[in-house]
């Protein structure tokens, strides 16, 4: 059953505004400034070690710090946590934008400035998680995600071309346009109206750690969170294998990047029309008609690369892929945003987002050993089994009652 929502929610649609523009701006900016980020580092001279080795250690301090900072966001301080981390983030690609304007930066000052904007990005990302639910009613919901959503899969196509035509007329530009997307976040962020504080019950002694892991605690005895984290941990990682997969591939082939580049824009366009779609499609289908039927039409779709292994091949199923995806993952998302307290939206969020994340970061790794190690159609296989033991878990009828009675309440 859904929790009571506190008495000092209400609906603010001007407030919803402000949250999907500040979102849609540090997405862009993001996009914008790490698609040109390796680029940059490359033509700095460093070598493609130390590009992935950045890229490593702030995904992992990312990973590291977003539960730590998930308490005090429900805590209360989530808007000036929200309102600190953008200042925080700008300041720091400022920094680098001032300094490749003036000159050639050192790899430290790049360094510090990128893990710095990665650990506020950490903190920024804990402290959003609930504002949805403070500033959206209850029925509302799946639609607002919807738009979060489709926000999201914009700046994937928006911000990597957007920082290409930047990078070309001048390397500092990518930067500076991702300073300014975090200070427009911050404007919209210090304009919302709405009480973004939750009460949260809590007991009398009750330790720091104990505080700390009640969304960890909420996870593992909530059936409906356990198939959200099941879901998104399983069906992402299969994706970022899938895609690496296809790099290994397409690269053997002698295909140029722009192909690759080509696939990733039909993919986020794709992605686009899903998340438009999903409310529309989980009002008339149902929620457990949708995950199941979802996950069952992933199968043939992760599959198909370990016999399909042509550029235009990979573009369709992607496409496909990336177009279905949304449709379960908002379902899920609004399940479980509805059956959450936001006075826990912090720390489950960041429960989940750990799980899907890290199991994303080791995606690349398994799928390189599977191609080198056994063939490249492994990944795929592999792919392709697990996502069918995923689709036969959650066509269980104790898994489909958990979504009709979320769906219900």
């Amino acid at each position: 059953m859904s929790p009571a929502r506190p008495s000092h929610q209400r609906a603010d649609t001007s407030d919803f505004r402000l949250l999907w523009w500040a979102n849609a701006a540090d997405g862009i900016g993001s996009q914008a400034s790490g698609t040109v980020l390796p680029l940059l580092l490359l033509g700095l001279g460093h070598s493609p070690q130390t590009v992935g080795l950045i890229a490593g250690v702030s995904t992992a301090l990312g990973l590291l710090l977003g539960p730590l900072v998930a308490l005090p966001a429900d805590r209360g301080a989530r808007k000036r946590m929200m309102l600190g981390s953008a200042a925080v983030s700008a300041l720091a690609m400022g920094c680098v934008a001032l300094a490749l304007a003036t000159g050639r930066p050192p790899l430290g000052l790049i360094l510090a400035a990128v893990l710095v904007e990665r650990l506020a990005t950490a903190a920024f990302e804990a402290a959003s998680r609930g504002t949805v639910a403070l500033v959206c009613p209850g029925p509302e919901q799946p639609r607002a995600l919807a738009r979060l959503s489709a926000a999201d899969q914009g700046a994937l196509i928006a911000g990597p071309a957007l920082g290409g035509v930047l990078y070309q007329a001048a390397r500092a530009l990518p930067f500076l346009a991702d300073a300014l997307s975090y200070v427009v976040t911050a404007v919209c962020v210090a304009a919302m109206r709405t009480d973004l504080t939750a009460t949260e019950t809590r007991q009398p002694g009750e330790s720091l750690l104990r505080q700390s892991l009640a969304g960890l605690r909420l996870v593992r005895r909530s059936p409906l969170l356990r198939l959200v984290l099941i879901w998104a941990t399983t069906v992402n990682a299969v994706v970022v294998a899938l895609y690496y997969g296809a790099v290994f591939t397409l690269r053997g082939q002698g295909h140029p990047g722009a192909v690759l580049g080509a696939i990733l824009a039909l993919s986020g366009a794709a992605g686009l029309a899903g998340a438009l779609a999903a409310p529309t499609v989980a009002r008339r289908l149902g929620a457990p008609q949708v995950v199941t039927g979802v996950t069952w039409l992933l199968v043939p779709l992760a599959a198909a690369p370990a016999v399909f292994t042509g550029a235009w091949a990979y573009g369709l199923l992607f496409g496909l892929v990336c177009l279905l995806m949304p449709l379960a993952s908002i379902v899920l998302q609004a399940r479980a945003l509805q059956a959450t307290a936001p006075a826990l939206q912090a720390r489950t969020g960041a429960v989940l987002a750990t799980a899907t994340t890290g199991a994303a970061a080791l995606a690349p790794v398994l799928a390189g050993a599977l191609a080198a190690r056994v063939s490249p159609a492994a990944p795929a296989v592999v792919c392709g089994v697990l996502l069918a033991l995923l689709a036969a878990h959650s066509s269980r009828r104790a898994v489909r009652g958990v979504l009709s009675a979320e769906a219900a309440g």
